[in-house]
């Protein structure tokens, strides 16, 4: 489609009769304050006081201020958010008139974070369509969702990009600007009513900040959408796209009303703006007390404030809200059921999304196949063709050993592609779409077929070159121990990385508990001699340690050894035995060294499958309990 009719396109309304477009009329707040408890004083302190303002729909709010003026505060309070860390929000939300619930809105608007987490290996036609199974109900067809995707795609002038890459470290993909516009369509495709933006253009020049506002406001107008947007120093040309604004200072409002309006009312109040000047600029300039060196910017932001309470602008505006809280909407909104996407559609469109990602993250999978097929070379060389006399047991063990420990211990490399899902998960909970038990079920699903190659390619190069057991199950045995070996490491990371979720604390913490794993798992120190805290605590806990067992009895059970011959003709054996005399020494006899007992295979595999199923079991429950 040629781009010159992007602006004859408008959005193909999803069939439901609640999305309407005339739904949302307005949308208002009144006495709105947020209030933290001082980190010095301990008392309550007010980061947002006595904070109103009311929008129509197909208008577009600028909350404006300095940093730490409470803007982003703000509009998570307005999105039913929350509005900081141990915050307590009071005040009234009304939608045409009506209290508003965090339900309501969920189902009425949507949220572009500053940094909205778009999942850089799929392109931009996947990511709205994925966007749209999650979250379009289950009355709408395929063929309804499709025109919707692609009416959006071409609204925000992406027609060129639908089938190229968001972008990755390693591909390059979209612009800075059209990654903010993927964004803002991807939330657009359930048709929302009220649109929340924090810092739409962050990270763009002056051209690329007025071209994504400048689409925003082209659907907002001709969808009458209420737009709220948080937005930092913008040039004069986003500025004026503009409706109203909304200029906050120390948690308090400077001003509200139009745009066109602010610079006359500041000139009334004794503050002219100088021709030429940017007045996004010359308003922060003038309320910025992170400029104030002698106290004279604060007296002058505080007198700002004052005089906004005793305006008739501000009385104007308590007296539009009461009017549309005396005069609301005769559709009860809160009565409102929202059809939703069927249940099962979430988990499938998540595994669907984690199967192309997957398969196309280099950093995800393939990077990692490099790596281990590298590590297989490089110990089935060191540990060459071992052969079955005495001198060659302990290095057996060794390979053993370090075969289990280091692809365990790879398994950090899986760190930053989840911390990707991760934040691209946060965002679409945030906005009611996905659910933790989705997401980790759909994140342990995807990685089975990938787990699986990579354990297979391991061990196809490496137990053969060593010189393990020649025999068929004996392999599929040692395959068996180290795919579970690679599960539970790999949901080590998901656990950790699920409570510490930046990169530098979760690639420490995964590297110490593998450290740890290595230590305690009877191979460096035997089970009869490791001190009794390391035993107890933490061995039997070690899914290492069941690796390590299974493995060693995979490959000594049944096979024999031979001892070198004395001088004097008899036998020299490292290992006492019933078969020393005839210079052999049974695998079993070397097992009972290190305290392992044949016949518990079967226990091991249980125990481990267990600790899988407990990492993800706390990964999940410390999901669910991050708000």
């Amino acid at each position: 489609m040629d781009s010159s009719t992007d602006n004859d396109i408008e959005m193909a309304p999803v069939p439901t009769a609640h999305l309407a477009n005339d739904i949302v009329t307005d949308f208002a707040w009144r006495q709105m304050q947020v209030t933290v408890k001082d980190r010095q004083s301990g008392k309550p302190k007010n980061i947002l006081s006595d904070v109103a303002g009311l929008v129509e729909a197909g208008d577009m709010l600028a909350i404006m201020g300095p940093s730490g003026s409470g803007k982003t505060t703000l509009l998570n309070a307005l999105a039913h958010r929350v509005a900081a860390a141990g915050a307590h929000t009071t005040g009234q939300i009304l939608t045409n008139g009506q209290k508003s619930n965090m339900t309501m809105i969920r189902d009425l608007s949507a949220y572009v974070e500053q940094d909205d987490a778009l999942i850089g290996s799929i392109t931009v036609k996947e990511t709205m369509m994925f966007a749209a199974r999650l979250s379009l109900p289950s009355n709408v067809t395929r063929k309804e969702a499709m025109r919707r995707v692609d009416d959006l795609i071409s609204s925000f002038g992406l027609q060129e990009q639908a089938h190229t890459v968001v972008g990755t470290p390693i591909k390059k993909g979209l612009s800075g600007g059209q990654k903010k516009r993927l964004g803002v369509a991807s939330r657009l495709v359930t048709n929302p009513k009220i649109l929340f933006l924090d810092e739409p253009t962050s990270g763009l020049d002056s051209a690329l900040s007025a071209e994504v506002i400048r689409y925003i406001k082209d659907i907002a107008k001709r969808n009458k959408l209420v737009v709220i947007s948080s937005i930092h120093q913008p040039s004069t040309t986003t500025y004026q796209l503009f409706d109203k604004l909304a200029l906050l200072s120390m948690g308090e409002t400077c001003y509200f009303g139009p745009v066109n309006d602010a610079p006359d009312y500041f000139h009334r109040i004794g503050y002219h703006m100088p021709a030429a000047t940017n007045p996004a600029e010359f308003f922060l300039d003038l309320i910025n007390i992170d400029l104030d060196k002698n106290g004279e910017v604060r007296e002058r932001t505080r007198d700002v404030i004052e005089q906004w309470k005793k305006s008739p602008e501000r009385a104007a505006l308590d007296a539009e809200i009461e009017k549309a809280v005396t005069t609301p909407s005769k559709t009860d909104l809160s009565k409102l059921k929202l059809p939703k996407p069927s249940p099962w559609m979430v988990p499938v469109t998540l595994l669907h999304r984690s199967w192309i990602k997957a398969y196309r993250d280099v950093v995800a999978y393939e990077i990692r196949i490099v790596m281990y097929l590298g590590l297989a070379i490089l110990m089935g060389t060191v540990f060459l063709r071992l052969k079955s006399s005495q001198e060659y047991i302990q290095p057996f063990i060794n390979a053993i050993f370090f075969g289990g420990a280091f692809m365990s211990f790879m398994a950090v490399a899986y760190v930053p592609a989840f911390l990707e899902d991760l934040q691209t998960f946060h965002m679409e909970r945030a906005n009611g779409l996905v659910g933790p038990l989705a997401f980790n079920v759909s994140n342990f699903l995807i990685g089975l077929p990938f787990l699986f190659l990579i354990t297979v390619i391991f061990s196809v190069v490496e137990y053969w070159l060593t010189g393990f057991r020649a025999n068929g199950s004996a392999f599929m045995m040692y395959l068996l121990w180290l795919f579970l070996d690679l599960l539970a490491a790999e949901s080590l990371v998901v656990l950790v990385t699920s409570i510490f979720p930046i990169f530098v604390v979760a690639l420490a913490i995964t590297a110490f508990a593998n450290g740890l794993w290595m230590v305690v798992d009877g191979f460096l120190v035997p089970m009869n001699i490791l001190n009794a805290f390391w035993k107890y605590v933490f061995h039997y806990i070690d899914y290492q340690a069941y690796v390590f067992q299974g493995m060693m009895v995979n490959e000594l059970k049944d096979r024999d050894y031979t001892c070198p011959q004395t001088p004097g003709g008899g036998y020299q054996c490292m290992y006492a035995g019933p078969l020393n005399s005839e210079g052999k020494m049974r695998g079993v006899d070397i097992l009972k060294q290190f305290n392992i007992e044949t016949g518990l295979e079967g226990t091991w595999v249980g125990i481990m499958i267990g600790i899988i199923f407990g990492y993800r079991l706390l990964a999940y429950l410390a999901l669910r309990l991050k708000k």
